[in-house]
């Protein structure tokens, strides 16, 4: 191994493998005898720059068809010290686990990578990284992993086929490479190569610019790299919302997903009847505001690859506060497709394109959806296409058009929306991102643009960033999602942010203060906001944070925030307060207890939650708790909003899970259950077995009776042939 004392990024040299090479986490190949393992980690927190307090030996090896990566894991502290509680794939909780991980930048351009990594007790995790911009977690590869234990540590052994990722063939290549190692016990996160240290926790590994270089790799043609996964299902449903309603209705279907690499990094990929019967149903959220929601997307068709289509919002950030809050408006959300007013619509045909060009990277998207009687939603078809060139080191120029043939606002007619835009990074704390876009849709024809520049300055010390955001009136993505429209938003923040040197228990202050300002098309101040937020991070990872705000509040008509009670047209000025506490998640229970207190519009409010909560029963087996209830009391009539959810989960394997998710909103009187179980009976190949039930009810009332909504059962198989 070989380092650069300026820059800090190793070099090493992978061994070529003569013979079969078994992945079971026991490291008893000759390979470990022949060439010693290389160390080298550093911590990024808490004693930045200064090497581990654990020594990690690793190996990286390849042949014909695999890239493997080994470590031998070393720990003073006895195995039950370790925090190793979690066995289901890609959870927040496995990277709040002990684990060691590697990411390889295959096209070695500094910019985009893939992510992998597990726990002392082979549950596993993995994702996607595009030009350093935000993970897509749902990118799920076939590859293998296996860990063991040795007295004073563990071990583990990952094989990646050279079919499941994207790269340049050729012999003597070079790909970007990086480790990482979590020693949650100890609140330590440690790297191969040094990163910066406003990015001291686990997103650093995003920070493909700062990777190592793996040489002397000979790695073999792409070759067709053909995927066909089809699927089969039976289904029982009931549906007392569609009219007429459907009642005990059995059907089976079949349909599939098709995937081919045309070139090495381009990817076409087809689905026919597409089913997302597997997919977990939304989580219920509390919405006081007049503005609209957004859900995440859960859909594996439109999750991978998603990073490519992501627009005006640039690369990594640096950690700092962009300041655009969930204002800023997409150009393309892919929950537009194949759901509308909470129900799903048919997907029948869809095809994708995605992956780079020299420079260029091109996402070319066409999705033909059915129609859906209970939503009134004609057939439509969606297309997106978006290209982006890499400039510069870390930069990016871009473009999109998206195109809704059948317009859900005008009957009729159809939308279609262009748009331009940029993301600069200099050096490691210092980003600029702007856009420009607009919209054309019939019968529309008032003020149609929408634009953007950002500025964030983000070491570790101390922070600034401004903004400003400006939507117009008939601004109208329909392929994307606005959470508001008709206004022009500016804000500005600063951020000191001190790490005590005499106080072990505290690892850092934040001084953070804020303004947001928006004024409508008319010219009037619709809304501001001044906020003032001091926090403390623990040693041991809790966080303590308490907030102010001065909210001013322009109604130009009556707001309606629970049934029976109307807050009526004017101005308001109203203050409040919160104080929130998140206990680290490597706790046995962990979670964010929040209580807020003061002013809402002309009267009260006062609300206790505990989000992103999980207790940790046994290694398989956790509850995530969450509620929130909200006292609101008004001139014009009271309410409360109470909101419980609960999470069960139980993982029989890193490949075999059962969850439930159980829900009730007061909102809308509705109790719902989800529950699930996954077996991914070979890599790549799953059995799914899905229960849904929505009642309207109050679960709280034993007067009350429960009536149901729709109610569903399906049982589920793919199937994945790669050639």
């Amino acid at each position: 191994m070989a380092r650069d004392q300026a820059t800090g990024k190793s070099t090493i040299r992978a061994i070529k493998l003569t013979e079969p090479f078994k992945i079971d986490g026991q490291l008893d190949e000759s390979l470990y005898q022949t060439y010693p393992g290389f160390d080298g980690m550093v911590q990024a927190s808490p004693r930045y720059r200064e090497p581990s307090t654990e020594k990690t030996e690793i190996w990286v090896s390849f042949d014909g068809d695999n890239i493997y990566v080994s470590a031998k894991v070393w720990d003073a502290a006895p195995p039950e010290k370790w925090i190793a509680n979690e066995l289901r794939r890609d959870t927040n909780q496995m990277r709040n686990n002990d684990h060691f991980g590697v990411s390889f930048d295959t096209f070695y351009d500094r910019r985009s990578g893939y992510m992998f990594y597990a726990n002392p007790i082979g549950g596993f995790a993995d994702y996607s990284v595009v030009d350093e911009g935000a993970p897509n977690t749902d990118w799920n590869p076939v590859w293998l992993a296996k860990t063991g234990r040795f007295d004073g540590g563990w071990t583990i052994e990952m094989a990646f086929p050279f079919k499941s990722l994207r790269y340049t063939s050729g012999t003597n290549q070079a790909w970007g490479i990086q480790f990482r190692r979590s020693i949650r016990h100890k609140n330590e996160w440690d790297y191969w190569t040094p990163v910066p240290r406003n990015m001291a926790g686990p997103q650093a590994l995003n920070r493909v610019s700062m990777f190592g270089t793996v040489v002397g790799l000979d790695l073999p043609p792409a070759g067709r790299n053909l995927e066909i996964k089809p699927y089969a299902l039976g289904r029982s449903s009931t549906d007392k919302v569609q009219n007429p309603p459907v009642l005990g209705d059995k059907a089976g279907e079949i349909g599939g997903d098709m995937k081919y690499g045309i070139t090495a990094n381009l990817t076409a990929d087809l689905t026919v009847n597409t089913d997302f019967a597997q997919v977990e149903i939304d989580e219920q959220q509390v919405n006081l505001t007049r503005f609209n929601l957004f859900l995440p997307e859960k859909r594996d068709f439109f999750l991978e690859g998603r990073g490519l289509f992501d627009f005006g919002r640039g690369g990594a950030s640096g950690g700092g506060n962009f300041g655009s809050g969930g204002d800023q408006p997409y150009l393309f959300y892919s929950r537009r497709i194949g759901l509308n007013r909470g129900r799903v619509v048919p997907i029948d045909v869809g095809g994708r394109l995605t992956g780079k060009i020299g420079a260029f990277g091109v996402g070319v998207m066409n999705i033909q959806a059915g129609d859906e009687e209970a939503s009134r939603t004609p057939a439509t078809n969606f297309t997106v296409l978006r290209a982006k060139r890499d400039i510069l080191r870390r930069s990016t120029i871009g473009a999109v058009i998206t195109n809704r043939n059948k317009s859900s606002v005008t009957e009729g007619g159809s939308n279609q929306a262009y748009g331009v835009d940029a993301a600069f990074g200099f050096y490691q704390n210092v980003s600029l991102t702007t856009y420009y876009a607009q919209t054309q849709t019939t019968g529309l024809t008032g003020d149609n643009e929408s634009y953007q520049g950002k500025f964030d300055y983000a070491p570790d010390r101390y922070g600034a960033s401004a903004s400003i955001l400006k939507v117009g009136k008939d601004f109208n993505p329909e392929v994307g999602f606005l959470r508001r429209t008709d206004f022009t938003r500016s804000f500005a923040s600063g951020r000191f942010s001190p790490r005590p040197r005499n106080m072990r228990a505290v690892r850092k202050f934040s001084f953070d203060g804020n303004i947001e300002y928006f004024e409508n098309g008319a010219g009037q101040v619709e809304s501001r906001q001044q906020t003032g937020q001091f926090s403390t991070e623990f040693d041991n990872s809790d966080t303590l944070t308490v907030e102010g705000n001065a909210n001013y509040d322009l109604l130009l008509a009556p707001f309606r925030p629970s049934a029976g009670v109307v807050i009526p047209p004017g101005g308001y000025h109203y203050n409040d307060m919160s104080v929130r506490y998140n206990m680290g998640q490597q706790r046995r229970l962990s979670g964010n207890l929040s209580v807020q207190l003061g002013e809402y519009y002309s009267g009260t409010i006062r609300t206790v939650s505990f989000s992103q909560g999980r207790l940790s029963i046994l290694k398989q087996l956790s509850v995530e708790p969450r509620v929130s209830m909200s006292k609101v009391e008004l001139p014009t009539g009271n309410f409360t909003t109470r909101l419980f959810s609960a999470r069960t989960d139980y993982g029989f394997s890193p490949r075999m899970f059962a969850s439930a998710l159980l829900q009730y909103s007061s909102a809308d009187h509705t109790f719902s259950s989800n529950m699930r179980f996954r077996w991914e009976y070979q890599p790549g190949s799953e059995f799914f077995v899905v229960w849904t039930d929505e009642q309207n009810t109050n679960p709280l009332d034993p007067r009350e009776n429960m009536t149901l909504r729709n109610r569903a059962f399906v049982v589920k198989m793919t199937r994945l042939f790669r050639f």
